[in-house]
């Protein structure tokens, strides 16, 4: 047993030395400045308690009181004493020393006991044994105890160092911080200083002078009223008052603090994270006498931004109300991957067509426009708007920076080889429905059965990836088979029947074969009247959900709480679904029958053209259903990584290409994981963003302005005035009055209770479990050719869609007007 051990030994671990002996080791290896000292070690402790271990245990339950006197009674055996004052004479005859408890459970990464045990400086000769005795015993005061038993550590797993130092008979001293330790800010080294040695700052009697040091300069500096310091007496130390000149007088000129920064750097850079340093200054030198990680500091935070990227118009429209949360980096990897090869048609090689605002994702709606005007069909934008929204009058859409020509010779070539694509993929569509479920479900089967991280590895790409792209392909075949059917057909429908007739004509896209979007809630019908198991709703219909692409979350089929709470909502309904898409039947055969009065002879032509209206939705909602049932064979992948390497929950915070690197064994980004994980929280604490955002937005600052908007933002300035009256597209016609229920997300469902009606920023495919329920729907986002719009047409619930304001103007509990056909919405008195 070595009860002392000299200062920079390789043996001073925390097991040996406690936390901070082991960090005093381990700067003084480094060739950092650490006063001389040596260690007695935790052996040393454990040898002198070893006879009365048992009565400290008991006291410490009882009585932690009579704890001092337990270990006053008991004298430093002979060898030990030996040692200790020899290491003590080695640094010099007399030498005033520091004696510092230093705990095995001590300057830990999550908790770092600081002051629970006791330290006592300017210490002499003899009276060296017994002030180690005295911090041994601090082991077992009242704080220490308390401490402990908070954070769940066992109090028989304990034992204390101490360390022994030469003390620095310090002008001035303080604390150091190499990162701001209430902003997280790793560019800033924070310093406090006050006069003499450093336990009146430790110790919080005193108010320091505070600088902030950040790129080599001292950046802020704020003066304390520094009236005490702790200074060297004969017997100790005492507190005596500043002399009146130096209270308001600046510790450290910008030269030393600079100067220190840069040692502080050096002890972040040894331990690779920011640190809590205690410093001493006696003749313009410098001095360390502790250094302890800092606990409790927020990671560095990165910026998920792509509005910083150019003068752009982006639109949450869409895909973004399919992608509604804030996205965690694997899932933001995976979308990315689908936009590549669902929608390479929209885009212009060089500038991204899709962006991350603050985690949320955004189409960048300046190439669509940029790519229309450069081909001449500025004019058919219309058809657009039926896809992500119109665009608030004298909104001016900025443009990307390259000349016509410059894009049509991007453009074209692409735009060639899509149609081959196209026609090729349309070949093999039929196929793939028929195939893809049972192909997934085998994926999946396959993730399970994977026994390593490069099995898993190499299945992404022979089977995983291969079958992704597939499904993202005919995405894109049926998005681009027929779109001017979609468009032109409705609208002629308008100008003939009117928009309430139009629309009913348009609906029963599930009475020929169910429509996907209707799935989840023609699904849950099924299984509450028992023609179905749960089970076989899961395998057919659990993949759709409010939260379909974000990996990070269990799908419905994984949820059986989410069954239940759907199915509950259902049982609470007067008319089930059946009996609206009955009733909406009977609308359609009316508008058909008044269609055949009015046009004698164009009944059969017309019918014809709706049939193809109603495939190519159909074919649009399948193969997007299918993509979506590849995207869990991605969560079954993503958890499967994270199970196989050990990292859970990490790997959602990866890239795709990192989650490869960690399955092959390296481990490297998993470091980023803390930062990821806390920019992910902060931007998810966040309301939903605009609608609409023009030029670089800052999603903290916007949520932090009382008078934002939830419909547009528009960096060049207010150009578009906000809006009195809750308008939008006719989403589905008819007219309701009623209660409205503002609702932020699919999760508070529960609210709209049957008769309502639902205001909410956007719906999905997973919101339509609860359209049964309400009178009518009214959303902030959408168009007349997203899924969720066709579904309230389908159930015959009047929609007003992409309002841009609701949320804003209306409260939960008014009572409103909707009126679908004109696409308004009117506050009642």
């Amino acid at each position: 047993m070595k009860a002392v051990i000299p200062l920079d030994d390789a043996a001073a671990d925390l097991a040996t030395a406690g936390g901070k002996g082991a960090s005093l080791a381990r700067l003084t290896r480094a060739g950092l400045p650490v006063p001389g000292g040596f260690h007695v070690t935790t052996a040393a402790y454990r040898a002198f308690v070893a006879g009365f271990q048992d009565e400290i245990l008991r006291a410490a339950a009882a009585d932690p009181g009579s704890i001092p006197a337990l270990f006053a009674a008991h004298e430093v055996p002979g060898p030990i004493a030996g040692e200790i004052l020899r290491a003590y004479e080695a640094l010099g005859r007399d030498v005033p020393v520091a004696v510092r408890s230093s705990a095995t459970a001590e300057d830990l990464p999550d908790m770092s006991f600081a002051g629970q045990q006791d330290t006592y400086l300017n210490i002499r000769g003899d009276a060296l044994l017994d002030a180690v005795r005295r911090c041994w015993a601090s082991l077992w005061n009242p704080r220490a105890i308390a401490y402990r038993d908070t954070n769940g550590v066992p109090h028989d797993d304990v034992a204390l160092a101490v360390v022994v130092q030469e003390l620095v008979d310090a002008d001035a001293a303080g604390v150091m911080f190499t990162a701001d330790p209430v902003t997280g800010a790793r560019d800033d080294t924070v310093i406090n200083a006050s006069w003499g040695l450093g336990e009146a700052v430790v110790g919080g009697q005193v108010t320091p002078d505070t600088i902030v040091v950040s790129g080599g300069a001292v950046t802020s500096a704020r003066l304390g009223d520094k009236q005490v310091m702790t200074v060297r007496t004969e017997t100790g130390t005492e507190e005596r008052p500043v002399p009146a000149g130096l209270r308001d007088a600046a510790v450290l000129d910008d030269a030393e603090a600079v100067r220190l920064a840069a040692l502080g750097a050096r002890v972040q850079d040894l331990y690779g994270t920011p640190m809590d340093v205690e410093w001493t200054r006696r003749d313009g030198d410098f001095a360390i006498v502790q250094a302890r990680p800092i606990t409790g500091i927020r990671p560095p935070l990165e910026e998920w931004n792509d509005s910083l990227k150019g003068d752009y118009l982006w639109t949450g429209g869409n895909l973004g109300e399919a992608i509604p949360d804030v996205m965690t980096p694997i899932t933001w990897s995976y979308v990315r991957l689908f936009i590549g090869e669902a929608m390479s048609a929209a885009s212009i090689p060089g500038f991204d067509l899709v962006g991350n605002i603050g985690g949320r994702f955004y189409m960048n709606l300046s190439v669509v426009h940029s790519i229309a005007g450069a081909l001449g069909m500025s004019g058919r934008l219309s058809a657009v708007e039926q896809v992500f929204g119109k665009l608030p009058p004298g909104l001016e859409v900025p443009r990307v920076p390259a000349s016509r020509w410059e894009i049509i010779r991007r453009v074209l070539p692409m735009a060639v080889r899509l149609q081959g694509r196209v026609r090729q993929n349309l070949k093999g569509m039929r196929a793939f429905l028929d195939t893809s479920r049972r192909r997934c479900e085998e994926l999946r089967d396959r993730v399970a059965a994977t026994t390593s991280g490069a099995e898993l590895a190499d299945l992404w790409e022979r089977e995983i990836r291969p079958h992704l792209v597939t499904a993202c392909r005919m995405l894109e075949a049926a998005g681009r088979q027929g779109g001017s059917t979609l468009v032109y057909t409705r609208d002629r429908l308008y100008r003939m029947m009117g928009e309430a007739d139009a629309e009913a004509m348009l609906t029963g896209v599930n009475a020929e074969g169910e429509l996907a979007s209707m799935g989840p809630v023609m699904g849950l019908s099924r299984l509450a009247r028992g023609e179905i198991t749960r089970d076989e709703f899961a395998r057919g219909y659990g993949h759709r959900g409010p939260h379909e692409f974000e990996v990070s979350i269990p799908r419905p089929g994984e949820d059986p709480a989410w069954i239940d709470a759907q199915l509950a909502g259902l049982r609470d309904l007067g008319a089930d679904t059946q009996a609206l898409l009955a009733r909406q039947r009977k609308a359609r055969e009316a508008a058909w029958a008044r269609f055949a009065q009015r046009y004698p002879g164009k009944q059969a032509r017309m019918r014809a053209r709706v049939r193809r209206w109603n495939a190519v939705v159909r074919d649009r909602e399948s193969t997007r259903s299918e993509t979506m049932r590849a995207f869990w064979v991605l969560r079954a992948f993503t958890v499967r990584a994270g199970e196989l390497t050990g990292a859970g929950d990490d790997v959602f915070h990866l890239y795709l290409e990192e989650l490869l690197d960690l399955l092959r064994g390296d481990r490297a980004a998993l470091e980023r994981v803390p930062s990821r994980r806390a920019t992910h929280e902060r931007y998810a604490a966040l309301p939903p963003y605009p609608v609409l955002i023009v030029g670089h937005f800052d999603p903290v600052r916007w949520a932090a302005d009382p008078g934002r908007r939830a419909d547009v933002y528009d960096a060049r300035g207010p150009g578009t005035p906000v809006s009195d009256t809750v308008t939008g597209f006719p989403g589905a016609p008819g007219v309701v009055e009623g209660v409205a229920r503002v609702i932020a997300g699919p999760e508070d469902g529960e609210r709209l209770k049957p008769g309502e009606i639902l205001v909410t920023t956007l719906t999905n495919v997973g919101w339509t479990p609860m359209f049964p329920r309400a009178a009518a729907v009214v959303t902030d986002m959408g168009a007349p050719l997203s899924h969720a719009s066709i579904v309230a047409r389908e159930l015959g619930i009047p929609a007003v869609v992409g309002t841009g304001n609701a949320t804003m103007r209306l409260r939960d509990g008014d009572r409103i007007r909707v009126d679908g056909e004109r696409g308004t919405v009117e506050l009642l008195a």
